[in-house]
């Protein structure tokens, strides 16, 4: 009776018995669970990171401390600090230049039928390895217009506007009447009116005679006037040919301009025509002959994009041709969401595209644009790959980055130490950016 009153009195029912897992406790299942995961990140990780800290204070064999001796060689050691000033670059463009691409490539594709067809393309690059977009860009930027594409590609443009010399190995033979003179030749004695004029060249291979070249002709003399030949003075074969005459097998220098000149100063021109004669006004009379240095201009072999100087830019150009996919992709998604009534309002108002981009666009884009750069700041921080394969032997100090070096010091250099602390002084630079990319993405959550 008692029992019951207390029961009745309480309200409660009764509690329900608890059961007890078959593998323990919920923490313990929980443990069980991540007991994996905590020992691979252990292992490839948290090891690591500890490895290289404490051996970052210690010398280059390993037994004695040196304290922050390897940390004062980062803004001493010459090549460090190439590296950490090329990082500074690479930070500065690669991110922005990688995110303004896909931020545009994302606007444009997407009032395009074959806007996912173009994505396609500009997202394949991320499918290839940094091994194999080396390889290819070391190609790309390959010094001979016949092999590299970049130089192929200048090349073609500059020649379009500036026409390059189809004999710039030309040169007088011996007992030739031209002397050197600023680059090109001029005659040793005045010429004269009536006396044809004789301007025999060799050095030119006969595969590589211009298409038009005919067979030289011995020039005819017109009262009053200047006439002369210039043409490709050697015949083949041993004892074949007259030295400083025409002979029947050699050709002509079609196109070679010849100046008159007086004094210093040109009174007369003219290009040679397919024959290799040509003919100047009497004003040539009494003038010497001259072979300006255009005729022997070498041809435009393009721009060395590896070298000293682009060695660094064009490698960041590599890079951004694989991750402004990325960019695109991203920055897209984040547009899908963009409310259309804004945009639309925007141009209700009077707002023309390029300020509903400008100010409304890139506004509502905002954060996605800032967690797009932060991450490509990460990965630039740590790029070693292009610059190590693209980068040749001769400029790979000046394409040098930190995690590069960091390598260099560890295995080419066999300085440990300071390859520790040059790591932990990466993973310090990395830190406050990942930082930042977390928190903001919580941001976003939370809203």
């Amino acid at each position: 009776m008692t029992s019951a009153t207390a029961g009745g009195a309480s309200g409660a029912p009764p509690a329900a018995p608890r059961h007890k897992s078959v593998t323990g406790t919920r923490r313990t299942v929980v443990a069980l669970f991540l007991l994996p995961a905590l020992v691979l990140l252990g292992a490839l990780v948290v090891y690591p990171i500890g490895y290289s800290v404490v051996r970052s204070f210690y010398d280059q064999s390993g037994d004695g401390f040196a304290g922050i001796d390897n940390y004062k060689s980062l803004f001493t050691d010459d090549g460090i600090r190439a590296a950490l000033k090329n990082n500074i670059i690479w930070v500065v463009f690669a991110p922005t230049v990688a995110t303004a691409l896909g931020l545009i490539f994302a606007v444009l594709t997407e009032r395009v039928r074959w806007g996912t067809a173009f994505k396609l393309v500009v997202f394949m690059p991320m499918a290839i390895s940094m091994l194999a977009a080396g390889i290819i860009f070391r190609l790309v930027y390959d010094q001979d217009p016949e092999k590299g594409v970049a130089n192929a590609v200048w090349v073609g443009v500059h020649d379009t506007f500036t026409e390059s010399s189809a004999f710039p190995k030309a040169h007088p033979g011996r007992q030739s009447p031209l002397r050197p003179d600023q680059g090109g030749f001029i005659t040793r004695q005045p010429v004269r009116a009536g006396q044809p004029v004789a301007l025999p060249l060799v050095g030119v291979a006969p595969d590589q005679m211009p298409g038009n070249a005919k067979k030289a002709a011995q020039a005819r003399t017109e009262p009053g006037k200047v006439t002369g030949t210039a043409w490709q003075d050697f015949t083949r074969g041993k004892g074949v040919g007259r030295l400083g005459q025409v002979d029947p097998s050699e050709l002509g220098y079609p196109g070679m301009k010849i100046e008159a000149v007086k004094d210093g100063k040109v009174v007369d021109s003219a290009k040679v025509r397919d024959d290799g004669t040509f003919t100047l006004s009497d004003k040539a009379d009494g003038a010497l002959l001259r072979l300006p240095a255009d005729n022997f201009r070498e041809p435009y072999n393009g721009l060395d994009w590896l070298g000293p100087s682009l060695v660094t830019p064009a490698i960041i150009g590599s890079y951004v041709w694989m991750w402004a996919g990325f960019a695109m992709v991203l920055i897209a998604a984040g547009l899908a969401g963009v409310p259309r009534e804004l945009l639309e309002a925007a141009r209700v108002d009077g707002a023309n595209e390029w300020q509903v981009f400008r100010r409304v666009t890139v506004p509502l884009l905002a954060p996605v644009l800032a967690v797009v750069t932060v991450t490509l700041m990460i990965n630039v921080l740590k790029v070693f790959d292009l610059v190590f394969i693209i980068a040749p032997g001769s400029s790979q100090d000046d394409a040098n980055v930190l995690a590069l070096e960091l390598y260099r010091k560890g295995f080419s250099e066999d300085q440990p130490g300071v390859a520790s602390a040059i790591a932990v002084f990466l993973l310090l630079l990395v830190i406050p950016v990942m930082l930042f990319n977390v928190r903001r993405l919580r941001r976003e959550v939370r809203r």
